[in-house]
C-alpha cells in the first residue's frame, strides 16, 4: 500500500487479496498487475510467489542452515511433513537440491524468455517481464505482468514451450525432480514417481484433447484462428495451464460450459505433493481410483505399479477428498448467498481458489467484501491443504475400548 508500490492508490482489501493470491500462488486478482502495481509493488509480489512456491518452512530450513545451525528434532520434524518425508537424514540435502532446482530452472526460463518480450518491451522492460514470468510459471502462480495475461503471445513458439516446461517442473514436484535426475528410468522410480509421471501425462493429453476437442467452433476462443496450428497451440497451452498455472492465452470468459466444467476438474485435482501447486493432488486422486479398482475387484488390499499402498495412506486420501469437497461446497454455497450472478461463474472461482490455479471468467474484480474474504481463505486452504487444519485442530487421542463389529448398507 505504500506509495511507490503503486501507480494508483489501493484499500487494504485489495493489498490484502493480492498478498494472499500471491503467496498461495494462486493468481487471482481484483486489480489489474500491470496498470495499478509499479515497479516495486511488482517486485513485491514476486517475492512472495517465490516464498510461497518455495514452502516457508523449505525457506526457513535454507536460512537456519546458512547461519550453521543445526537442525533440530522440531524443525526437522516439521520439514518432514512438509516435504512428505519419512527420514529425516536426507532434509538437509533435499532443501538444498530444491534450491538448485528453482534457481537454476528460473534462471534459464527467465534467460529464454528475453528472446521473446524483450524485442516487444526494450530491454530493461523485457528483461523484468521475463523474470517476473519465469518466477510466476515454475511456482504456478499464474500472475502476469500484462493485463490481458499470455493472449498476445497465444501464437508466440518461445512462450508456448518454455512457460509450460516451467510450470510442469514445478507441478511434478521436487522429490519427483530428484528421482528423475538421480534414479534409473521407471524401474529405478519410487511408486510416488511412477504415480506422478503416469497421471501428469494423463492429465495433460486429455486436457488438451478435450479443449480441443470442446473449443474448436467456439468463436471466443479457438475458432478465432482460421488455420488448424494455431488452434492445436491454443488449445495445447491452454488444456495444460489449466490443473496447476493458471495463466491464460485465450479468454476464459468465452469459454463454452462444457470446458469450464472439465477445467474445474482439472483446478480442483492440482498438482503434485512437495511442488508448488495446489489442489487434491494427483497422487490423492490416482490412489482413490485404485482403491475403487480394488473395490470392484473384491480385493483386500489396495495395489499399483507391483507395490501395495498402506490402509492409512488410502485413509488419508479419503480424509483429503472429503474435506476439500466439503470447503467447496461451502465456499459455492456461501458466495451463492453473497455475491448472486451465474452459478458457473462462482463455482468456477472457488474451483481456482481451491487450486490455487488463478483463472477467473472475468468474476474476481466484482467480489464483495466478504466474497474476496471467503475466496481468500479457499485459497489459503488450497495451498496448505485441508488436512494441515484437520491435523491442527484435531487431538490425538488413543482408544481405550474397542467396540465389536456393525453391519453398515453402503451404495
Amino acid at each position: 500500500m505504500l506509495p511507490p508500490m503503486t501507480h494508483t492508490p489501493i484499500t487494504l482489501s485489495d493489498a490484502l487479496f493480492t498478498s494472499t493470491s500471491a503467496v498461495t500462488v494462486t493468481g487471482l486478482n481484483v486489480v489489474d498487475t500491470e496498470l495499478v502495481y509499479a515497479f516495486w509493488g511488482q517486485l513485491v509480489i514476486a517475492v512472495l510467489i517465490q516464498l510461497g512456491g518455495l514452502g516457508l518452512m523449505t525457506f526457513a530450513v535454507l536460512i537456519w542452515s546458512a547461519l550453521g545451525r543445526p537442525l533440530g528434532i522440531t524443525q526437522g520434524t516439521y520439514l518432514r511433513e512438509d516435504l512428505n518425508q519419512t527420514s529425516y537424514g536426507k532434509l538437509t540435502r533435499l532443501v538444498w537440491t530444491i534450491l538448485r532446482i528453482v534457481v537454476m530452472a528460473e534462471v534459464a526460463g527467465a534467460m529464454l524468455l528475453c528472446l521473446s518480450f524483450m524485442p516487444h518491451h526494450g530491454l530493461g522492460p523485457g528483461l523484468w517481464h521475463a523474470i517476473f514470468h519465469s518466477v510466476s510459471a515454475f511456482n504456478n502462480a499464474g500472475f502476469s505482468t500484462f493485463s490481458p495475461g499470455l493472449t498476445g503471445y497465444a501464437l508466440d513458439p518461445v512462450v508456448n514451450v518454455v512457460i509450460p516446461v516451467l510450470f510442469i517442473a514445478g507441478g511434478i514436484g521436487y522429490v519427483v525432480i530428484a528421482d528423475l535426475y538421480q534414479r534409473a528410468f521407471w524401474r529405478g522410480w519410487s511408486l510416488h514417481t511412477r504415480m506422478m509421471m503416469v497421471g501428469t501425462a494423463i492429465l495433460i493429453v486429455g486436457g488438451v484433447a478435450m479443449t480441443a476437442i470442446l473449443e474448436w467452433d467456439n468463436p471466443n476462443t479457438l475458432a478465432q484462428y482460421h488455420s488448424i496450428t494455431a488452434r492445436l497451440t491454443v488449445a495445447w497451452f491452454q488444456g495444460v495451464t489449466t490443473r496447476t498455472a493458471g495463466f491464460n492465452s485465450t479468454d476464459i470468459a468465452g469459454l463454452e460450459d462444457s470446458t469450464s466444467f472439465m477445467y474445474m476438474i482439472l483446478m480442483i485435482i492440482g498438482a503434485g505433493p512437495t511442488s508448488t501447486g495446489g489442489g487434491l493432488k494427483v497422487t490423492t486422486v490416482f490412489v482413490m481410483l485404485l482403491a475403487t479398482w480394488a473395490f470392484l475387484r473384491r480385493r483386500t488390499e489396495v495395489t499399483g505399479f507391483g507395490r501395495s499402498i498402506p490402509l492409512g495412506d488410502v485413509l488419508k486420501a479419503m480424509a483429503l477428498m472429503a474435506m476439500a469437497s466439503a470447503v467447496i461446497v461451502t465456499a459455492i454455497f456461501l458466495l451463492l448467498i453473497s455475491e448472486g450472478g451465474d452459478f458457473v461463474d462462482i463455482a468456477f472461482e472457488v474451483s481456482s481458489a481451491f487450486g490455487t490455479v488463478g483463472l477467473s471468467r472475468a468474476y474476481t474484480p466484482e467480489l464483495s467484501e466478504f466474497g474476496r474474504a471467503v475466496i481468500m481463505v479457499v485459497m489459503f486452504l488450497g495451498r496448505v491443504g485441508p488436512l494441515t487444519l484437520g491435523f491442527f485442530l484435531a487431538t490425538r487421542m488413543v482408544p481405550r475400548v474397542r467396540y465389536p463389529a456393525g453391519q453398515v448398507h453402503l451404495g
